[in-house]
């Protein structure tokens, strides 16, 4: 990883797109590890994470989750999702948080040097470009190494860095340890199903 000691850094984490792809690698991030990786590269000014949330669910598999974040260095960025019913009558639900996200790195990019976006959504292709114009250092954390890859082609090839996700995990894996129970793995490590 190519990081400077006195960078302003601030991390951009599209929740449901780095699940997907941690997933794909088989491993569980501990975002408190994360933080600790991020926060010893430079100066880690923000560490902004997206998701959508059902709502009207008696209980949310991400509650825990986004509770932990909340109280452990993160800056939560939720909405709620949108159920509808596609064509063939299907009941959907939609919970795009590309907006949310792309709106606060261009609000963001003045105070910063280095903006880590952990997606591989190539829709961010043109964000990318913007804040490079502006002087900004962007790092992808995403997989080419999943069948199939999970960043897009074009993302990866605007960015100032690719890092793959598989490279870091070693870094940033959840150790399970025995004793743990689900429900304790949720509260005290920061991970919870999403």
């Amino acid at each position: 990883m190519i990081f400077y000691p006195q960078e302003r850094i601030a991390l951009f984490i599209d929740g449901a797109n780095l699940y997907a792809a941690a997933r794909a690698l088989q491993f569980d991030i501990d975002y408190k590890r994360l933080l600790e990786v991020f926060g010893s590269k430079g100066r880690l000014i923000r560490a902004f994470y997206y998701t959508a949330l059902i709502e009207d669910q008696e209980y949310s598999p991400l509650r825990p989750l986004v509770d932990w974040l909340d109280y452990n260095g993160y800056t939560m960025v939720t909405k709620p999702t949108k159920e509808y019913t596609d064509a063939t009558g299907r009941r959907k639900i939609k919970g795009n948080m590309d907006i949310e996200l792309a709106i606060d790195v261009m609000e963001m990019a003045q105070y910063l040097d280095h903006i880590v976006l952990f997606s591989g959504d190539g829709d961010f292709r043109r964000l990318v470009e913007a804040v490079q114009r502006k002087g900004v250092r962007v790092t992808i954390v995403s997989t080419i190494r999943s069948a199939p890859p999970m960043v897009a082609d074009e993302l990866r090839r605007q960015a100032d860095i690719f890092l793959e996700l598989q490279e870091l995990a070693p870094s940033i894996m959840r150790v399970h340890h025995r004793e743990d129970s689900p429900r304790a793995q949720a509260t005290t490590t920061g991970y919870g199903p999403q």
